[in-house]
């Protein structure tokens, strides 16, 4: 059988959330923030950074860690790097653009955007200094939060920024003083610039920058208005993840909205303004594919990051998955993306086959992990915590990685497997109780039932699926009394 790749694509004890990827020469780099597995907070670790062929999309290699907090001056006031980005500045060097923050995000929106650079897309960067003014000052306009960076034909743009609905609630500012006082401690700004801002200090904004990456040539704009009720994007108002990608003369601007569990896009003729809200690219817990609701979302939901990026002729959006139920813990994922002549990008559902370039084949061990649905039917969505409450989700012991906590109707699923017809499908289990899975396809159709004994330690349940040769979605059912663990399966 032939090397394959699925989601994560990366190994399954690496977090690299808040993917950006760009392609330098002929490897394409994944530049994220670093989880730990099983972290308590966001991006507790130094930069790592990830590569692969372009023509080989299966071969991701370590590039190793590229940048580490200490470098930054801030540390270990602020500990923490946050979502990156690097644009090849036009002196032929690499720049490397992030802001730090404390635990749980406090004073993330306080800082400057900071900057390295390195003479490889592969490091080790160095630090070099921060956005400033012309007299050298840091560039604090607006909310200085989730760089993303362009170089436009010899012109390096910078985006960033964050919004929440403080100022559009009816009650701002007379009443709304709570909103204010959240304002100023959240984002470190006093009351008059909160209120003397036009528009608002929040919102997606952009500068241009000098030829020496760090000094601000045109002074900060917002891209989209921060008020949306009555615009197209009222029911998906930008949050957070700012990317700017350009696709012919269109401007992509891809971001995470308020639902926080979407990237969604905008397009514009221009850089600095004129968007229009296009669509949902992905959600991390298909809402809103095939007019899923978000009480029926299809994983734990939370934060997501990414963009889109054209590798070899095809388009790809990257993002990222929740394990360990919470946000502390986010997996690079990636699914085939088309964009129509009329510019606009349908959803996608996620899946297990991601950067595969088709359906996985139904031969062979794969790990339960890869699963792109697990649900019990009411999952949550994140929050900035690690939750206690019993639901299915992927965690660790060591490097045992396994699907936990499932219990009756809980339905794990793939998409996609390449089937060549009936075939036997094995299970690494551990379920003291008992019970047993129902096999199914995409359309609920029953293709088999595994047995699954009671057992103290990891133990294998088999059973036959029938089904017919070609590619097939394969869900599996829990039924039993008490929780059952996953681990992996084979097909024979």
């Amino acid at each position: 059988m032939k090397h394959q790749v699925y989601n994560p694509y990366l190994p399954l004890g690496v977090c690299i959330p808040d993917g950006e990827p760009h392609v330098f020469g002929n490897r394409v780099y994944l530049y994220g923030s670093h989880d730990k597995e099983g972290g308590e907070t966001f991006c507790m670790l130094d930069y790592e950074v990830w590569s692969a062929p372009v023509d080989d999309l299966t071969d991701w290699r370590c590039e190793g860690i590229i940048y580490r907090a200490a470098q930054d001056p801030d540390y270990p006031n602020r500990k923490f790097m946050y979502a990156p980005d690097v644009v090849q500045g036009n002196d032929g060097r690499y720049y490397l653009y992030y802001c730090m923050s404390g635990d749980f995000g406090v004073g993330g929106y306080h800082g400057p955007i900071s900057v390295a650079v390195c003479d490889t897309p592969a490091g080790k960067f160095e630090y070099l200094g921060f956005v400033r003014w012309k007299d050298g000052t840091p560039m604090q306009k607006y909310v200085c939060f989730d760089p993303a960076v362009i170089n436009d034909n010899g012109t390096v743009r910078l985006y960033y920024g964050t919004q929440y609905d403080f100022e559009e609630r009816p009650d701002f500012p007379g009443e709304g003083e709570w909103a204010i006082r959240s304002e100023t401690e959240m984002f470190a700004k006093s009351r008059e610039e909160i209120l003397g801002t036009p528009e608002s200090v929040m919102g997606p904004s952009v500068l241009t920058l000098e030829d020496d990456m760090l000094t601000v040539r045109d002074e900060p704009v917002h891209i989209i208005p921060y008020r949306v009720k009555g615009t197209d994007f009222e029911a998906h108002p930008f949050f957070e993840a700012a990317s700017m990608r350009k696709v012919g003369e269109r401007y992509y601007f891809v971001y995470s909205s308020q639902l926080n569990h979407e990237l969604c896009y905008a397009v514009s003729d221009r850089p600095d303004g004129g968007f229009r809200f296009g669509g949902t690219i992905v959600s991390n817990g298909d809402v809103g594919y095939e007019g899923r609701r978000q009480e029926e979302r299809a994983n734990m939901t939370g934060t997501t990051h990414g963009s889109i990026i054209e590798i070899g002729g095809q388009w790809y959006v990257f993002y990222h998955r929740l394990t360990h139920k919470s946000d502390y813990s986010r997996q690079a994922c990636a699914e085939r993306i088309e964009i129509l002549p009329d510019g606009s990008i349908p959803q996608v559902c996620i899946t297990s086959c991601g950067l595969n370039g088709g359906a996985l084949a139904a031969q062979g061990s794969y790990p339960a992990p890869i699963a792109c649905h697990i649900t019990n039917g009411h999952m949550p969505h994140g929050s900035n915590k690690i939750y206690d409450e019993a639901f299915p989700h992927v965690t660790n012991d060591g490097a045992c990685r396994f699907i936990a906590q499932i219990a009756d109707g809980t339905r794990i699923g793939y998409r996609y497997f390449d089937f060549t017809g009936d075939c036997t499908l094995t299970l690494r289990v551990k379920s003291t109780d008992g019970g047993r899975f129902d096999c199914t396809d995409e359309n609920g159709n029953s293709l088999g039932s595994i047995p699954v004994p009671a057992a103290s330690g990891w133990t294998e349940a088999s059973g036959s699926l029938s089904v017919s040769g070609g590619t097939h979605a394969l869900f599996l059912t829990f039924h039993g009394d008490g929780e059952a663990q996953f681990e992996s399966f084979r097909f024979t």
